[in-house]
């Protein structure tokens, strides 16, 4: 078995040598298994995370969460499976009852206080587990259509919040943007720098999707160490199942054209990983 138990060590140990870890949504079994094989080729650890809209998807968590925690079960490469962007309380604790060593709970939305009664009672339930908890505090855009790259994190704020809610690791506003199909993301990498001089917990970057490779080093290098990514990949995956589509009309087998799909994934993530320089 090969699940991380500890992701609180992995992402400490990442922020303290300024290396990124890679963090990469599950919306189907294939990018679980692209991403297993990306962590054994790499010898990197992976989070591996399903979000509530996945969850919406699929109809519910357990069977996507169990399919993704059996391929790490099975995989000789480092795992973490993560919870990805609840919002909703009993996911969470859904999610920590089938296994699950890392969740975050996304209060963005809510009034502060609001966000940091309930945020800290689910690092209660969490830790009684064993379990991170990662938060968000500054609203990251591009959700729902939603674009925000004016706002930032407020570095004081943001301790405050720490302390009050006791969370293992902190999603930051910084002028990235959820879902971008197009690398032009321009991140405040001094406001980066002044939130990892401010708090003493890894900082996760969303919305990477969006932002250019050099920038990604650059955040890395300036204090971010959770890197979230998915539409990029979803992008590798659906360009490259378009082109064995359009090379094969005949092929009807979704194996083919999936299979494509996943080792394009798989290869991208291996790219991606060397870029954040991860653990």
């Amino acid at each position: 078995m090969t699940i991380v138990t500890e992701p609180v060590d992995l992402l400490r140990r990442a922020r303290t040598d300024r290396r990124g870890v890679g963090a990469f949504n599950v919306i189907q079994l294939e990018h679980a298994e692209a991403y297993a094989a990306a962590a054994e080729r790499t010898g990197c650890a992976v989070i591996m995370q399903i979000s509530q809209n996945a969850v919406k998807y699929h109809g519910g968590l357990a069977p996507i969460a169990r399919a993704t925690l059996a391929v790490a079960e099975e995989s000789a490469g480092s795992l973490v499976v993560h919870l990805d962007h609840a919002e909703d309380r009993e996911l969470v604790s859904e999610a920590i009852a089938l296994g699950f060593t890392s969740v975050m709970f996304d209060g963005s939305a809510l009034p502060y206080e609001e966000n940091v009664a309930q945020t800290a009672d689910v690092v209660a339930e969490a830790h009684a587990a064993g379990v991170l908890v990662e938060a968000e505090l500054g609203k990251v855009g591009g959700k729902d259509g939603v674009h925000a790259p004016g706002v930032r994190t407020d570095p004081d704020e943001a301790v405050a919040f720490v302390q009050a809610t006791g969370v293992d690791a902190l999603a930051v506003a910084v002028g990235s943007s959820h879902a971008m199909t197009e690398r032009t993301a321009a991140l405040d990498l001094e406001r980066i720098a002044e939130l990892r001089a401010a708090l003493d917990v890894p900082l996760v970057l969303h919305g990477s999707s969006g932002v250019p490779d050099e920038t990604l080093g650059a955040a890395v290098a300036a204090g971010m160490t959770k890197i979230n990514i998915a539409t990029h990949l979803n992008h590798a995956l659906t360009d490259e199942v378009r082109r064995f589509l359009a090379e094969n009309p005949s092929v009807v087998d979704p194996r083919k054209y999936l299979g494509a799909g996943r080792r394009a994934v798989e290869d991208e993530v291996v790219r991606l990983l060397g870029v954040i320089d991860a653990l």
